[in-house]
């Protein structure tokens, strides 16, 4: 049993939700997620359930109105991908509008790896 675009779209759903249970139903135990930003080549890697729980959690608590929007999601197999406009306010009032996506790696109905690409554009500044 693999991933379908539809159960995608459901985890974006949840993302958007900021149901952090939502999503984790989605991962496996042993599941890899690497970020956006991070001082590696791969961004910042987050192993297991707790530890991207919390990257996620953290997501939502620097910018609570964070979201994907326009997602959409296809699957070939074992392998997904999501792309998706990310929107967010920071602490100082600016905002990011940036294209990304998302590549993943099923096994047995659930992500074993999430690679996360965002493009790489100036915050938007803050309306007042």
């Amino acid at each position: 049993m693999t991933l379908t675009a539809t159960d995608l779209k459901g985890l974006f759903d949840a993302f958007n939700r900021h149901d952090i249970d939502g999503v984790m139903r989605f991962f496996a135990d042993d599941c890899v997620f690497n970020a956006v930003g991070g001082t590696e080549a791969y961004g910042a890697r987050f192993e297991g359930p707790e530890a991207i729980a919390s990257a996620f959690s953290n997501v939502w608590k620097t910018m609570p109105d964070a979201q994907w929007e326009n997602h959409s999601h296809f699957v070939q197999g074992d392998r997904g991908v999501s792309e998706w406009l990310f929107t967010a306010t920071t602490a100082d009032g600016s905002r990011i509008e940036a294209e990304g996506c998302d590549l993943f790696t099923f096994r047995d109905g659930k992500i074993v790896r999430k690679q996360a690409f965002r493009k790489n554009r100036p915050l938007v500044q803050p309306r007042y």
